[in-house]
């Protein structure tokens, strides 16, 4: 569908928890648009928006996707996000990238933690909300009780846009109160409305509820107030206007309804993109920084060179990499060169694309605030910018927060860390939540994610999609040893094999020095009781030792040896010897040096609400972790505290479990401390277990 101008384009994201029906509604809307000739749904995994395997396998949408529907002459473009936080990255970007952010509700269900989740990101972008209570026919639902639970949340500028011909399983018609017109609906049909009378025993429900819906929008503006005292009530031009006006400016929330998986409420809830939200000239600027990191802001223009933000990125086995965006100013034309300000690089865009799902349909350029796509470019991720080389910026992106659990993985088979190299940074590059890199202390590669789910969801991918299979474990946990006093150390290699022998002597002082300090050598011989050049080997065989551990197989830190005497012979002694003298001696001083086991400590920071503090407190606790203080944030609890690594491997499924998944958290590594005894008796014991085995 070719648009010419930018006032017929809405962007929607459909976004909310899990479980109320975005993908379900994504499909009803299309069907009703003629964009698919039947109702495709979740469970039969032939929805256009969820169409990776692992979507079709789980029945849950794991990444964000794009489609539009062609509806009164306009070109309404729908970005369907997960509901589940472990991919609220998605979830932002999806936001980001549209106009309105569309909440979907389930009727049953409520507000809901990503419900939540969202709203705060929506009012952090200042981006309009529109609401949809969805699932209305199920059981004991009622559009007053979800309302009500709305309000209770986001304050009293939420107001119904719509009423429900019957109730829950018998929900089959929807009355609108601006215009007033009802309309009935065909269940299972293609989602058109019939228009119809409004129900005389619904007259007096329309008519209070239409009341608190002029009163609402007359609040809004003070000409609209002025003209409401005046007359007691707004013309419906006026109600329309007024309407679109508070929406754009976030003064209203409103709320439409729905019940998607049986098409009712679709053709009411795609007048309503078209008559009330914001196109995007309404945006008016898109916030950007500019070369030199400061803020500004690009001009939504239809003219001007072209910028756009890439907002997602998919690696198709037949098309390669395609670049998702959104067009922020001018045109973008097929076979033109824009700038990438990130990389630094020139990319050739070739045949501009509009997308259903993953299905491509080519277009010959994207007016400002269209969504398509670009196939093959070369150096963009998704969050750069393409834009003109001579006034570069990069617009406005979200903040990806590091991921919170780590997995070990290895290759079943050996010959394919290339295979899963290559295939992981396609997944990164898909998935931004996720994270992989080899741990410079273990050796280990690890993969990162926003929960164990997350991370075992990646390896199935890579097993379906990449065909390379990985073992995953947790990741060991990086300890260190080092010594509390000072401690004399002496170390002697004598063999004699027949011919030359061997023989090397070497006494040594180990000091204790301040964290962090790692290691120093300090060669205090004076005179040749050991040669210059055999001096070098001693250092290099207590390097070798200390990195084998004494304790365990962890590392020696944080200590300072003096080289202070020995002996050589002229024919048998060597490096070798001395090399070997010097990992007897650094053992010997060991021995005497009172060693000790060091742990990480972990920031930790955890965003929470009051309710949930004291167990999380207390879990903490049992967890040997330590307060660091408290902050408010609007209605959010912060906790700070510092805790060992080791405490917080399966932190992630508790703090979920505690909170009902209302909480989260995020955490660095922070510094080494010393084990208490009882733990460290029980990670040598480990040790030497491994060792053994």
């Amino acid at each position: 569908m070719q648009v010419d101008s930018s006032a017929n384009i809405r962007n929607i994201t459909l976004t909310g928890h899990a479980d109320t029906g975005k993908t379900t509604l994504a499909s009803a809307l299309l069907y009703t648009g003629g964009v698919v000739n039947r109702m495709n749904r979740v469970e039969d995994g032939n929805t256009v928006t969820d169409f990776d395997p692992q979507e079709v396998e789980r029945g849950n949408s794991l990444g964000l996707a794009a489609c539009f529907v062609p509806w009164r002459k306009h070109k309404i473009n729908f970005i369907d996000t997960p509901g589940s936080g472990m991919y609220g990255v998605e979830a932002r970007a999806g936001v980001r990238a549209a106009d309105t952010a569309l909440m979907v509700i389930n009727a049953g269900s409520g507000v809901e933690v990503t419900t939540e989740r969202m709203w705060e990101y929506a009012a952090s972008i200042d981006q309009p909300v529109v609401f949809l209570v969805n699932k209305l026919d199920r059981e004991n639902t009622s559009l007053e009780m979800v309302i009500e639970g709305l309000e209770e949340s986001f304050g009293r500028n939420i107001v119904a846009l719509q009423l429900p011909i019957g109730s829950e399983g018998d929900f089959s018609g929807i009355i609108d109160l601006v215009s007033e017109q009802a309309y009935s609906f065909d269940k299972d049909g293609d989602g058109k409305g019939t228009a119809i009378d409004t129900p005389a025993d619904l007259a007096d429900r329309v008519e209070e509820w239409r009341a608190k819906l002029i009163e609402t929008i007359a609040e809004s503006d003070d000409d609209l107030m002025e003209r409401y005292f005046e007359e007691g009530t707004l013309t419906a031009d006026e109600l329309r206007q007024g309407l679109r006006n508070a929406i754009a400016s976030r003064d209203i929330f409103p709320v439409a309804i729905s019940t998607a998986l049986h098409g009712v409420g679709m053709s009411t809830l795609l007048d309503v993109c078209v008559d009330y939200l914001p196109d995007p000239t309404v945006r008016g600027t898109y916030p950007a920084t500019d070369i030199a990191g400061e803020d500004c802001e690009v001009t939504t223009s239809e003219d001007g060179a072209a910028a756009a933000l890439v907002f997602k990125t998919l690696h198709d086995p037949f098309s390669g990499k395609i670049s998702i965006m959104r067009v922020v100013r001018g045109q973008m034309s097929s076979d033109s060169t824009t700038w990438n300000p990130r990389a630094e690089e020139s990319e050739k865009l070739g045949q501009l694309l509009h997308l259903q799902g993953k299905q491509p349909s080519p277009t010959s350029q994207l007016v400002m605030g269209d969504i398509g796509a670009v196939a093959k470019l070369k150096h963009t991720i998704s969050g750069d910018t393409l834009g003109p080389k001579e006034r570069p910026v990069r617009l406005g992106w979200i903040e990806v927060r590091p991921p919170s659990i780590s997995y070990a993985i290895e290759p079943k088979s050996k010959g394919d860390e290339e295979k899963i190299n290559e295939a992981l940074h396609k997944m990164m590059e898909e998935d931004l939540g996720l994270a992989s890199g080899r741990d410079p202390q273990t050796g280990e590669v690890l993969l990162s994610g926003s929960g164990q789910l997350h991370v075992e969801i990646a390896i199935a991918k890579l097993a379906q999609r990449y065909k390379v299979e990985v073992i995953l474990h947790p990741p060991k946990v990086p300890y260190r040893e080092t010594i509390r006093r000072a401690a004399d150390g002496h170390g002697r290699h004598k063999k004699q094999t027949g011919g030359r022998g061997q023989f090397a002597d070497c006494k040594i002082k180990l000091e204790p020095l301040s964290s962090g300090e790692d290691f120093e050598f300090v060669d205090q011989i004076f005179g040749g009781s050991i040669p210059q050049g055999f001096r070098p080997a001693v250092e290099k065989g207590i390097l070798e030792s200390r990195a084998r551990g004494y304790l365990t197989s962890f590392p020696v830190v944080d200590f300072r040896v003096r080289l202070l005497d020995g002996q050589y012979h002229d024919v048998d002694s060597s490096e070798m010897a001395f090399k070997i003298a010097g990992s007897l001696a650094f053992k010997d001083a060991m021995s005497k040096a009172a060693p000790t086991l060091l742990e990480p400590m972990m920031n930790v920071e955890i965003v929470t609400t009051e309710e949930f503090m004291g167990d999380i407190m207390g879990d903490l606790a049992q967890r040997r972790g330590r307060p660091q203080g408290m902050d408010t944030k609007g209605d959010k609890q912060i906790i700070k505290a510092v805790v060992p690594m080791a405490e917080m491997l399966d932190y992630s499924p508790a703090l979920r479990s505690i909170t009902q998944g209302r909480s989260r958290f995020t955490m660095e590594f922070s510094h080494y401390d010393e084990m208490p005894k009882q733990v460290q008796e029980k990670v040598i014991a480990e040790a030497k277990k491994e060792a053994e085995d």
